[in-house]
Formats: structure tokens, sequence, C-alpha cells
């Protein structure tokens, strides 16, 4: 992961906000590099669940208040959460309070340990739907970039089979996106090269 923070006119992808210094960051150290740690995975699902209905920049300035209060998005300890955590949840202001999605999160948790105990990788089980590695695309312009694909259709069929919520493929797409199975940064973008260039560890 790179440490250089790109400016605008060096051809940054145009929907991260050259004067929101968060969102700068999140596209030119985290968007579109592989993930293959599966808890990692998980933690991105959950919260591009609870991006439902909301800018991922709302969710991006609340993930460490979500981090706090879903124990570090721990599968086996939120797992575990009773109602007094879920009504805990439901008064915290620093997270998004929607019961739906709090219940989907939980649900969530106890569905990644039924896959383990099954024999299951999470990490494995999506990067299947990938071919296993990240495919290269080649957009001049972020208008090019499709809202949805045929394998994020698949898979978020295949999580809903499962059991996951608030996993439409628009919002599996976008995980997709974030998560370096797609290289989605624009050519033009600085940042389409070097996550081009990072090798599956």
């Amino acid at each position: 992961m790179g440490i250089k923070l790109y400016s605008a006119d060096e051809g940054r992808c145009s929907w991260a906000n050259p004067a929101d210094a968060l969102y700068c960051a999140y596209h030119d150290l985290e968007w579109g590099v592989p993930e293959y740690d599966s808890r990692a995975l998980w933690e991105k699902l959950v919260l591009d669940g609870f991006q439902a209905g909301l800018a991922w920049i709302t969710i991006l300035r609340k993930r460490e208040a979500f981090r706090a209060a879903f124990a570090d998005f721990d599968p086996d300890r939120v797992a575990r959460f009773d109602e007094a955590d879920r009504a805990r949840l439901l008064t915290d202001a620093g997270i998004v309070r929607s019961a739906a999605k709090i219940d989907a999160a939980i649900a969530g948790a106890r569905l990644y340990l039924d896959m383990r105990e099954a024999g299951e990788d999470f990490s494995t089980w999506l990067w299947d739907f990938a071919g296993g590695s990240p495919k290269q695309n080649r957009w001049d312009h972020v208008s090019q970039l499709p809202a949805q694909t045929a394998v994020a259709v698949d898979m978020a069929k295949a999580l809903k089979a499962k059991g996951f919520k608030f996993c439409g493929p628009v919002i599996v797409y976008a995980f997709m996106q974030a998560v370096g199975m797609v290289n989605d940064h624009v050519t033009t973008c600085p940042r389409h090269a070097e996550v081009a260039a990072i090798g599956r560890p």
C-alpha cells in the first residue's frame, strides 16, 4: 500500500472529493487494494450493508465508531451479541442506528462462523467468484464504471442464499471495487497502475 496522497490534478478518480482529506486518503491508500483477509472482508461487507441508502463517506466518517461498537468486527465476538448489545447499538449515536442493519450484522457474524465450521473460508469463497485474482479494468472516465456486473449478481445471490442481508448486486459490486476484486481506478489515476502491480501475498 502506498503512502503518497495524490491531488486532483494528478488524475485521481473524480469521485474522491479533493476537499475531503478523509475521502482522498481512502481513495489513495485503500480503495481497490486487493484484500484477502477473511475478517477484513467481512467487516467491509458489513459496512457496505450499513451504507445502503446512504453515501459511503457517511460510513467512512463513522468507521472507527463502528469498529468500537462492533468489537473491531471480530465475528466470534459479534456472533455472541445479545439483546443488551443490540439495545446498546440502537442507542449509539456514532453509528447508523438501523435495527434491520444491526440485526443483519449480528446474524452475518453467525453465518460467517457457520461457514468456517463447515470448512468454508470466507475469503476463498468470495474470491472464487472473481476467479481468484483481481480483474484489471481500463476505464477512461468514472462515468464508464458499471453499477453492477454479472459476477456481482452471482455473488449477491450466493450471499443471500447463505442468509446474508443488505447485499444486493449494487452493494456487492461496490464491495468488489473496494476490496480489489476489480481494479476500477480510471486509467488516468496514478493508483490504477499501482493497484495493478500489487500481487497476491
